[in-house]
């Protein structure tokens, strides 16, 4: 994948100062385990954090397309993303929260893109209680809006990105957000990853959900360049730091939604399809009025 170099500013110069402070952002998903360097029905277990099943990730994953089928035409990615995801570093995914949908579209990305590494996210502490078997998915609790919270994110997130094949995935807006809302404001916890850890890759990714020529929503994903970070060899502060990553989310969302407007399924690779046509008793009346005429049956409205 594409790697970009960082402008660099002096510590303390970049706007927001409240943006310092250590709240932290959560995503209700739990990655993928890779199956590579565990053998099937193996745990991943990394000290204090989850225990990743694997038949439990493979039975979920495997629920999550299927669910999604049933409820869009199609999951596209962007011809245009800078894919694979490739890199020798810990990897830091993050994305923009836009629906209640956008765990179960990671999890199909993570399948798809991130073979090979153990994929963990935050969730909120109170969810997980009431879900807990997303512990056993890569999900790790944290407390929303307290210090305590920051403090369990920032050293759980540490532990992960210490080994180079772990994935940390993460929603910094930490609320649903509009996906043309601009400016992206982010909390500050991924701020302070670059000078926490040691060297990181960093991603960002778009999501969008649109309607096109079907019934039923397109779901699009946009993966931007890839950048990597290396402590004391950039000098911004976390809150400069929190505003160029979400500069970066922004850029890449602006082109997804140019991609979106532009209503052309050829420049996006299809992931998924789900059903087409109006469905139930009509398309059935259609399919058999075109079998005794001798037609094809075409379901798709976008190819009348």
């Amino acid at each position: 994948m594409k790697t970009e170099s960082l402008p660099l500013r002096p510590a303390g110069s970049a706007p927001n100062a409240e943006r310092q402070g250590h709240r932290i952002t959560t995503v209700n998903f739990a990655g993928r385990s890779a199956g590579r360097h565990h053998p099937p029905g193996s745990r991943v277990a990394v000290g204090d954090l989850p225990i990743i099943s694997q038949p439990l990730h493979r039975l979920f994953t495997w629920y999550a397309r299927r669910y999604l089928r049933r409820h869009f035409h199609s999951l596209r990615v962007s011809r245009a993303s800078a894919l694979p995801v490739k890199t020798e570093r810990p990897l830091v995914i993050y994305s923009n929260h836009a629906s209640w949908w956008d765990p179960l579209v990671a999890l199909v990305l993570a399948q798809e893109f991130l073979t090979g590494r153990s994929v963990f996210a935050p969730i909120d502490a109170a969810a997980l209680a009431r879900y807990g078997f997303f512990k056993r998915l890569g999900a790790f609790g944290v407390e929303q809006g307290t210090r305590h919270g920051a403090g369990q994110f920032l050293r759980r997130a540490r532990r992960i990105l210490q080994n180079p094949e772990h994935t940390l995935w993460l929603t910094p807006q930490s609320r649903f957000a509009d996906a043309r809302e601009r400016p992206v404001n982010f909390k500050a916890g991924i701020g302070h990853l670059p000078q926490l850890v040691g060297p990181l890759c960093f991603v960002p990714v778009a999501i969008e959900y649109v309607f096109w020529e079907e019934r039923l929503p397109e779901i699009l994903v946009r993966f931007g360049a890839s950048y990597e970070t290396s402590p004391g060899k950039m000098p911004l502060a976390p809150a400069g730091w929190t505003e160029f990553f979400a500069g970066r989310l922004a850029e890449n969302q602006n082109a997804l939604a140019a991609e979106a407007g532009e209503r052309q399924p050829e420049k996006f690779r299809c992931l998924l399809r789900g059903p087409a046509g109006v469905g139930g008793v009509y398309d059935r009346w259609r399919a058999l009025k075109a079998k005794a005429r001798g037609q094809a049956f075409q379901a798709q409205h976008g190819k009348l």
